[in-house]
């Protein structure tokens, strides 16, 4: 059992009480945590789950994502051709003509610059520099729906969506490469696999799902020779997947399994590890690096692991209160966070690792046991004072 603690919860109609919702956690800093249901509010808590900013929208967001500074927040609607901005330094909130009428349908902020990548239903794309206000509309990236994507950190921009198409693009908008998938794409990501013979890209890995069965490992350098890797039908169709350590991927799967795989060159697609964590379902799995964890959620409960020996579960969180059907884990960068929601709605957020924050005066030793509570010990009676 774990001592971990509700920091706060978010109630189902706080959002609209009938559908998922968009949540993302604010990067380095973490003070906030942007949520928005289908009520159209996008709502900006801070860590002690009060409402620093709320935003009526006009239409249902379709994706939201902070930049890599944490200090814009962007997002999108299903029907109205803007990209919407919210400066959390400011606190101002600024809207974006999308250069296109067909709806957007995904976004993704760059990991080096201020840069912006927005795709649309019909396969169109928009870059958009925030430094210099630069807007590069590109018509036809893709045939169909873009629905995945990432940049990598050498400032190139992977997509894919229903035309089973993966590009890759500069920062100009011109196309480096392409190539055709045999089903649809998920899960888009870039990392760095080990190979025999070193990438001069920092990140020159492409992995994704592919018809939530499979994980598609391209390399940039070797185009040609792309790697599938299948797993036990027992598992199910997965869930999520994350990269983590030297070259190592952790999968989520459905039937409530969690497995390890290598990507070393020698050893690519191992199975490092198997372990039925849920038994009914898996929700969610997610990577926590400053931790050096994964947690995942399934079966009323969260469940962590050390990512040094994934094959027994450090600490449970059972979270009754919460229901049954568990649906994503959300984790602040720091690792002091995690926030789990429901399908309806409902989100609880808990405390993961606290600062070490401690005062001594005199024979009293004043420290931090939550985000909103300092424990007074008096060394000399052994007791505590106050709390």
């Amino acid at each position: 059992m774990s001592s971990a603690k509700k920091v706060f919860s978010i109630a189902s109609k706080t959002h609209g009480g009938d559908s998922p919702l968009l949540i993302s956690w604010q990067p380095k800093q973490g003070t906030y945590l942007a949520v928005v249901g289908s009520n159209r509010t996008l709502i900006i808590y801070d860590r002690n789950g009060q409402p620093a900013e709320k935003l009526p929208l006009l239409d249902t967001v379709a994706n939201i994502q902070w930049d890599k500074d944490g200090d814009m927040l962007a997002a999108i609607c299903e029907k109205l051709p803007i990209i919407i901005l919210w400066d959390s330094n400011r606190r101002k909130l600024n809207q974006i003509e999308s250069s296109f009428k067909d709806p957007m349908t995904f976004l993704t902020w760059s990991k080096t610059a201020s840069i912006l990548a927005v795709g649309t239903a019909k396969g169109n794309l928009l870059i958009y520099n925030h430094s210099s206000s630069k807007k590069i509309p590109i018509m036809g990236k893709h045939t169909k729906r873009i629905t995945t994507g990432a940049w990598s950190k050498d400032g190139l921009l992977a997509l894919a969506g229903d035309d089973k198409m993966l590009t890759i693009t500069d920062e100009s908008g011109d196309t480096v490469r392409q190539t055709q998938l045999k089903d649809q794409p998920y899960a888009l990501m870039f990392s760095e696999r080990k190979e025999d013979v070193k990438s001069q890209l920092l990140e020159g890995t492409i992995s994704l799902v592919l018809n939530k069965r499979t994980i598609y490992l391209y390399s940039i350098d070797r185009p040609d020779n792309p790697i599938e890797l299948a797993f036990q039908s027992k598992y199910g169709s997965i869930v999520n997947y994350h990269w983590y350590g030297d070259g190592y991927i952790i999968i989520g799967f459905a039937q409530g399994y969690i497995t390890a795989v290598s990507t070393h060159a020698k050893e690519i697609g191992t199975e490092l590890f198997q372990l039925r964590s849920h038994k009914n379902y898996l929700g969610d799995i997610v990577v926590s690096k400053t931790l050096n964890k994964a947690a995942s959620c399934g079966d009323a409960c969260i469940k962590t692991y050390e990512l040094t020996d994934l094959k027994d579960v450090e600490s449970i969180i059972n979270l009754e209160d919460l229901g049954q059907n568990l649906y994503e884990l959300f984790w602040s960068e720091d690792g002091q966070l995690l926030a789990v929601s429901t399908p309806n709605g409902t989100v609880g957020v808990y405390l993961m690792k606290l600062p070490l924050v401690a005062s001594v005066c005199s024979h009293r030793i004043a420290y931090m046991t939550s985000l909103k509570e300092i424990t007074i010990y008096d060394h000399l009676s052994k007791a505590r004072v106050i709390n």
